[in-house]
């Protein structure tokens, strides 16, 4: 099993910053890759960012440029940094992590993210 845990929500005003963390617990050494997704209200969750054991990274165009995911080689924690935040990107963000224990992966709990002026 392996367990999620997010931090670091909140809300921004519009080109704020913020960065989200998320500490993985448990069988880490079957984690392959970390990402996050998030959901907007009457949408459905989409990928954010992901970055592999190995270190590659891989980003949706919505946020490219503007946010970057880092974690660690022993896939225990991943940081989302977010820059230039625009109102579009209010949304519930959500841990994911890709593990060899488990086909649909684990999640954690959601942090929210709230850019309002």
């Amino acid at each position: 099993q392996v367990q999620l845990v997010e931090s670091g929500g909140g809300l921004v005003q519009p080109g704020g910053s913020l960065r989200l963390s998320c500490a993985a617990s448990g069988s880490i050494f079957s984690i392959y890759t970390m990402g996050w997704y998030r959901q907007a209200p009457g949408k459905q969750r989409e990928l954010v960012a992901f970055i592999t054991s190995g270190g590659s990274t891989v980003y949706s165009d919505s946020v490219k440029g503007r946010f970057a995911i880092s974690g660690d080689n022993a896939m225990s924690t991943v940081y989302l940094q977010m820059n230039s935040l625009k109102p579009e990107d209010t949304a519930v963000y959500y841990c994911n992590a890709d593990s060899s224990l488990r086909v649909d992966g684990y999640w954690g709990q959601g942090t929210q993210v709230t850019v309002s002026s």
